[in-house]
C-alpha cells in the first residue's frame, strides 16, 4: 500500500496527463513545468515514471512528450463500460418523475445529434418518434443546439459551411448560418435551448448541455412533450427548463464536469404569467 506521501506525487502525475490530454500535440517538459508550476527536476521525474508505465511517450528527436498507449487503452476501456449512459439513466428517470415527460440523452457526432438514451414517460398512449441510435441534424433538436451553443463560433461555422449543410424537416428551424447563430445566441442568453416542431410537427422540447471539466459540451439532456401552435409561438417553457437544467447539472457533476452556464441577460428559468406550465402540451405524451 502507498503512504500519504505518495498522494501529492500521484496528483502531480495526473495533472501532467490531464494537461497533455488538452493539447493538440506533444509538448516539452519545460512547458509542462511552467504550466503546472512544478520544478523542472520534479517534472522530468514524473515524466520518466509515466513513460515507464506507458501513459506517456517520449519523442527524443523533438524533445517533447505526448500521451502513450496505456492512456489510449484506458480511454478505450472507459468507452466499453458505457459510463455516460450508466450515469445518465437514473438522472433521466428522476427527471421524468418530476415532469411526466420523456427525456433523452444525446451527443454531437459531426453535425448530427446521436441519441444514446431515452427514458419513456409512464403514459399508456405515449408516442415514440425519436429512439436510441437515431441521428438528427444537430441544428434542429433542442439537444443539438444546446451543445452547439457552447462551441466556438469557428467550429460551428466549420460544421455548417453552406446552406446545403442545413436539413429542413417540417418547414421550421434554421435554414442558414445566420439563422442558427441567432438561435444559439438566444439559447445562451436564456440558459437553455428550445425546439417547437422543428423535428416533428406537434412536438416540442427543451434541452440543457452537459459539460466536462473544461466546459466543453459532451452531451445534452432534453425533455420532450406534445405542443401544437401555428405559427410558431415563441414559447420557452421555463418551468420545464428548470428541471432539465437541474438534470444536466447533476449529470455534469457526476462526470466531474461543470454545470450548465447560467443565463447571461438576467433571464432565469422561472415561469412568468405567459409561460406558466406547458401551454398546449399534454403530460405523458412524448416523441420518444
Amino acid at each position: 500500500m502507498g503512504t500519504s506521501s505518495d498522494v501529492p506525487a500521484l496528483r502531480r502525475g495526473l495533472a501532467v496527463l490531464q494537461l497533455l490530454a488538452t493539447r493538440a500535440g506533444p509538448v516539452t517538459a519545460g512547458a509542462l513545468a511552467r504550466e503546472l508550476g512544478l520544478p523542472r527536476s520534479s517534472t522530468y521525474h514524473l515524466l520518466a515514471e509515466l513513460v515507464a508505465a506507458g501513459f506517456v511517450t517520449h519523442l527524443p528527436e523533438e524533445r517533447r512528450y505526448g500521451l502513450g498507449l496505456a492512456a489510449f487503452e484506458l480511454g478505450s476501456a472507459y468507452l466499453r463500460h458505457d459510463p455516460l449512459e450508466r450515469l445518465a439513466r437514473p438522472v433521466l428517470r428522476s427527471l421524468i418523475a418530476r415532469t411526466g415527460h420523456t427525456a433523452h440523452l444525446g451527443i454531437l457526432h459531426g453535425r448530427e445529434t446521436l441519441y444514446l438514451l431515452r427514458e419513456q414517460a409512464p403514459h399508456p398512449h405515449a408516442t415514440v418518434v425519436t429512439d436510441v441510435g437515431v441521428r438528427l441534424p444537430a441544428q434542429l433538436p433542442a439537444s443539438g443546439r444546446a451543445m452547439l451553443g457552447l462551441l466556438p463560433a469557428a467550429q460551428v461555422r466549420a460544421l455548417f459551411p453552406s446552406r446545403e449543410s442545413f436539413v429542413n424537416r417540417t418547414g421550421r428551424g434554421p435554414v442558414h448560418l445566420p439563422d442558427l447563430r441567432r438561435l444559439l445566441t438566444a439559447g445562451r442568453q436564456r440558459g437553455w435551448a428550445v425546439e417547437d416542431g422543428y423535428v416533428t410537427s406537434g412536438f416540442a422540447s427543451v434541452a440543457a448541455p452537459v459539460a466536462d471539466h473544461t466546459g466543453h459540451p459532451i452531451a445534452a439532456i432534453s425533455t420532450t412533450f406534445r405542443h401544437e401552435c401555428e405559427p410558431e409561438c415563441d414559447e420557452t417553457w421555463p418551468d420545464l427548463a428548470t428541471e432539465t437544467l437541474r438534470a444536466a447539472a447533476e449529470l455534469s457533476a457526476r462526470i466531474g464536469g461543470t454545470a450548465s452556464p447560467p443565463p447571461r441577460t438576467g433571464e432565469s428559468p422561472v415561469p412568468d404569467r405567459r409561460e406558466r406550465g406547458t401551454r398546449g402540451s399534454r403530460t405523458g405524451d412524448s416523441r420518444g
